[in-house]
């Protein structure tokens, strides 16, 4: 099943982000290699692809999971949450309508 991780950034996380993104990817292109990525993404802090310093207010993922424990678990173990990007995650069922 989907599931949405929705996660929610510290202030002034774009210097922490920088430093985990590596590691971060690596786990979502493992993901995607399996054919278990449906998006994911940041949030940009200001209306614009590229928010420079501004940086980023959190991140969306969505992907494909056994349980909703395995999602959790997932989304526990990641490098921005290790390295405190986030302040808040939530992982919660996703049904995909369209496209």
């Amino acid at each position: 099943m989907w599931y949405a991780i929705i996660s929610e950034d510290v202030d002034n996380s774009l210097e922490r982000r920088k430093s985990a993104r590596p590691d971060h990817l690596a786990r979502l292109e493992h993901l995607r290699d399996a054919g278990r990525l449906l998006i994911a993404g940041p949030h940009p802090a200001l209306d614009t692809e590229d928010p420079g310093e501004a940086g980023f207010t959190g991140s969306l993922v969505v992907a494909d999971f056994a349980s909703l424990d395995e999602a959790k678990a997932w989304a526990d173990a990641d490098p921005y949450v290790a390295a405190g990007v986030y302040c808040s995650v939530t992982v919660k069922p996703f049904k995909l309508a369209l496209p």
